[in-house]
């Protein structure tokens, strides 16, 4: 078997770090991490706080809300939201407007593991955020923010509708382009010396000098 000479290592560690998947993948890892490290055993994960999170001060939510509020999958949401009923951090309730839908809401264990993690998932933000400088840290949130945003916009149908805006501005340029082709449509043809030019098919042709033979 060759050894892979370290040139090739270089080049995939630069493919690798040039990666926008691998980097937050790796990022995702370093945040899990931290969260765990600062909220400690038996505290509550990450997927369960943001579903206690998202059903803090509301009436109560479908799992189909909760899939496009938290983001998790809708079996791994699922199962996380059997397994907190269980653990009666959940209830699951009829909806008082549709018979036939069941909502989940926070359960008063729920709303007490809740309150106590708030401090926790607060001092994990702050310390993924203590990676980068001051100047940094918003930006970084903000893209975080965009990239969520497009990817919902995405698989909702909206994305076309900012589709649609750039082609109205290459509408706009291909217009522009027609009109300057225009103007040089009237702008008048430079005089060709007598002589120096034919006609053929209606076309004016330009002839070279020919060479004077010697």
């Amino acid at each position: 078997m060759k050894k892979s000479k370290p040139t090739d290592a270089l080049e995939q560690r630069s493919t690798l770090e040039g990666s926008p998947a691998h980097l937050l993948h790796r990022v995702l890892q370093i945040a899990l991490d931290i969260y765990n490290e600062t909220a400690g055993e038996g505290a509550l994960t990450q997927r369960q706080f943001a579903v206690l999170q998202a059903l803090d001060g509301g009436e109560g939510l479908s799992q189909t809300d909760l899939v496009r509020v938290t983001g998790i999958d809708r079996s791994t949401l699922a199962d996380l939201v059997a397994r907190m009923i269980t653990k009666e951090l959940l209830v699951r309730e009829r909806s008082a407007t549709d018979a036939r839908a069941n909502l989940v809401q926070l359960a008063p264990a729920g709303k007490t593991a809740l309150d106590d993690a708030h401090p926790r998932v607060l001092a994990a933000d702050e310390k993924i955020l203590s990676l980068l400088s001051p100047p940094k840290r918003d930006s970084f949130v903000k893209l975080l923010r965009k990239i969520t945003l497009a990817r919902e916009e995405e698989l909702s149908g909206e994305a076309p509708v900012r589709k649609a805006k750039t082609d109205k501005k290459t509408d706009k340029k291909k217009k522009k382009h027609k009109l300057s082709a225009k103007k040089l449509k009237k702008l008048p043809m430079p005089v060709l010396s007598e002589g120096a030019s034919d006609t053929v098919a209606g076309q004016d042709l330009v002839h070279a000098p020919v060479p004077e033979q010697v």
